[in-house]
């Protein structure tokens, strides 16, 4: 689908790197522009206090497949010389450097679209581009889940400690919306022949995230603290522990049909004729009772046992699965979620996107830092000479 399309990736960590590598998934040519010596600071991601341990550098892998890397020192005139020339033939330019940065390495908006008046100019930001926070730096475990209300929506209960996300969680979903913005502006492209700025933040990202309690705020509605589990407001929507210590979650909203089946599931029909439980006013009522009632039923079978006896009767479930029960998930293998590398050796999740009559590119292996340093320049006319002076100077590597 985007055969053709040049995209120059000068952003770092994930969430417009990403953006990039959904690109390139459909055939873009990504040059990955890094800073020589220790490159995109998403290299070493991976290797965190906390983070997952793997002889493999995943994080690295996942957001940066199928590019070729470029390392490039943007502090000197040379290294913005070189930029601007392939800035000039290329299509889209990513970056999510901080405002004040672009300015000093002369790569931000006006300057660049000035050699290409064609360029989409994708522009991230951790808080957006005005206001008085607009040079904060950001995450999105600070500015996409902390700020944005998520992080205290998601508590377990309401005097629970906030949880954290999971490493990339609203970074991803972030890089959908730049790569939606990205399209857009191709699409504009074709019929105006001039490209345009895109922009968009974590902060924005966080709160369309968020955007039904968000929404609830802007019309002055009361918050209702989140009870404990054990007290929730509806037996047939919460989670429960297995036999094996395993999790799933009930979302059985459509009572009239399936409180009969669920409680046959469980053994329970008895409670059909239980006046406690008559009506769906009643089980709201008496949900702290229902539950209880549920976790001991719950945990006389072990959750794969569960799996069958619930997906037999068509009870609306899942199971809180873990990350590492991942590479197994059939259904992920069966759909394409999670895909083989060239090579065949790994796996690595797809991005979600489908359309008809179009095939994603087997992914490939992410680069070495400079790794297609002298292949990218070659291609916009560099010979031998310039390319031995730009790396005596330190300008390439």
């Amino acid at each position: 689908m985007f055969d053709g399309l040049k995209v120059i990736d000068c952003a770092s960590y994930i969430a417009a790197p990403a953006a990039a590598t959904i690109l390139s998934d459909f055939g873009a040519d990504v040059i990955k522009v890094e800073s020589p010596g220790e490159g995109d600071p998403d290299r070493t991601m991976g290797y965190l206090p906390g983070m997952p341990k793997s002889e493999h550098n995943f994080a690295w892998m996942l957001d940066n497949r199928n590019k070729r890397s470029l390392a490039l020192d943007l502090s000197t005139a040379d290294g913005q010389a070189v930029l601007a020339d392939l800035v000039g033939q290329a299509d889209v330019f990513i970056t999510n450097l901080p405002l004040a940065v672009r300015s000093r390495l002369g790569i931000g908006y006006e300057t660049l679209s000035a050699h290409n008046d064609q360029l989409i100019y994708a522009s991230f930001t951790g808080y957006g581009e005005r206001g008085d926070e607009v040079a904060k730096p950001g995450f999105d475990m600070t500015a996409y889940w902390a700020r944005s209300g998520i992080m205290d929506a998601t508590r377990a209960h309401a005097g629970a400690t906030p949880g954290r996300a999971p490493s990339g969680m609203g970074d991803h979903p972030s890089a959908m919306t730049l790569f939606a913005s990205i399209v857009m502006a191709l699409y504009q492209r074709e019929r105006t022949k001039k490209g345009t700025l895109v922009q968009s933040s974590l902060l924005a990202n966080g709160a369309w995230a968020n955007a039904v309690m968000a929404q609830a705020a802007l019309t002055g509605a009361q918050f209702i603290p989140r009870p404990p589990r054990e007290h929730g407001a509806n037996a047939l929507s919460n989670h429960y522990r297995c036999q094996d210590g395993k999790w799933l979650i009930l979302t059985a909203l459509n009572e009239p049909r399936q409180w009969p089946l669920l409680v046959e599931c469980l053994g329970l029909s008895d409670l059909l004729s239980d006046p406690r439980f008559e009506t769906r006013a009643d089980r709201h009522e008496r949900s702290a009772e229902l539950i209880k009632i549920f976790d001991d039923a719950f945990a006389t079978k072990d959750q794969a046992q569960w799996r069958t006896i619930l997906t037999e009767k068509g009870i609306v479930f899942e199971v809180v699965a873990e990350s590492a029960d991942i590479p197994n998930d059939q259904q992920m293998l069966a759909n394409g979620v999670i895909v083989p590398f060239e090579s065949g050796e790994m796996m690595t999740v797809a991005n979600p996107i489908n359309v008809g009559g179009v095939d994603k590119i087997t992914p490939r292996y992410p680069p070495e830092l400079g790794e297609h340093s002298d292949e990218v320049l070659r291609e916009i006319g560099y010979d031998a000479d310039r390319l031995a002076k730009l790396r005596a100077s330190g300008t390439i590597v």
